[in-house]
């Protein structure tokens, strides 16, 4: 656990961050008046009290923020964290996204005293949730990640006469994201065979979220929706209900989707189409309010909001 001791911001860039006791941080921002703030992966940036203490041990008088951090925090050793580390501070969770930043153009400080420490020791983070921290507030590092399980239907694919790129995608997006992917199963369009594949993924604890790909349209052999229906304690309607509606905008063929969200004992499963393009425009869309549905569902985060 950590501890945070101040919350910086520079209203333009180039300038000295100051302490200003508290901000507020925008999901998939920054914080709220920040120069730095923006959609892009580094929208916060975190330096540990105890290595700007040893950069002061040389002698050198910093105040908070010189270095550019947004937060300085004691009891977190931020670079020895990976990407992907989930950080919690009252409501606000980030996720690192960078460690350390290669410095072209030298700040200030190194051209003063011929050193900087935000380069190697600070890190970079994105707003997963917003919210408010204040100095004093603690800080913690997560020890979880979410499993993640991906089933992808495609009786081409199966047989090896296509290659499944969602799949793959699916993946890449998600531990991009910070998640763990515990298995991925290619399988036919088959009902039972998925019927049966989902039920080990949910009663097996194997997986906090199964993605499926493929298998949601108006073909005879099409049959994900029956599939997660026919395993489904519980639906979740408004998951696609929001995804044909960002898809509708792109295009009227949205309309054409049977996919259905439900949940299985503690395990949510959506339905993603078989186009790696629509996957990712989904998954995009939906990911940003994900984390919090599975925190109410698994119980492991904060959702007394």
């Amino acid at each position: 656990m950590g501890k945070v001791l101040a919350v910086c911001i520079s209203a333009e860039k180039g300038t000295p961050k100051k302490n200003v006791g508290a901000a507020e941080f925008i999901t998939q921002h920054g914080l709220k008046g920040d120069a730095h703030a923006g959609n892009w992966h580094r929208q916060v940036s975190l330096l540990s009290h105890e290595k700007i203490q040893q950069f002061r041990a040389k002698g050198v008088n910093v105040e908070d923020g010189t270095f550019g951090e947004n937060l300085v925090v004691e009891g977190i050793d931020f670079s020895s964290l990976p990407v992907g580390t989930i950080l919690k501070s009252g409501k606000v969770i980030l996720e690192i996204s960078q460690i350390g930043k290669e410095c072209h153009n030298h700040c200030a400080i190194y051209k003063a005293v011929g050193d900087c420490i935000m380069p190697r020791e600070g890190v970079f983070a994105r707003v997963i949730r917003g919210g408010v921290i204040s100095a004093g507030d603690e800080m913690h590092v997560e020890d979880f990640s979410y499993r993640v399980g991906i089933v992808t239907a495609s009786d081409r694919g199966y047989s090896g006469t296509r290659e499944d790129l969602s799949g793959p995608l699916i993946r890449q997006m998600m531990e991009a994201r910070g998640y763990t992917v515990t298995c991925y199963t290619l399988l036919p369009d088959d009902r039972h065979l998925l019927e049966t594949e989902l039920k080990r993924l949910c009663d097996n604890n194997i997986a906090d979220l199964i993605l499926t790909s493929g298998g949601t349209g108006f073909s005879p052999r099409d049959c994900m929706p029956e599939a997660t229906l026919a395993v489904a304690d519980r639906l979740a309607p408004g998951i696609p209900e929001a995804m044909r509606w960002q898809s509708f905008n792109i295009t009227k063929r949205a309309m054409l989707s049977r996919a259905v969200a439900a949940i299985r004992k503690s395990t949510l499963i959506i339905n993603l189409p078989g186009s790696p393009k629509a996957v990712k425009e989904n998954l995009e869309f939906f990911l940003d309010e994900l984390h919090h549905g599975l925190d109410v569902l698994t119980g492991k985060g904060d959702h007394h909001e």
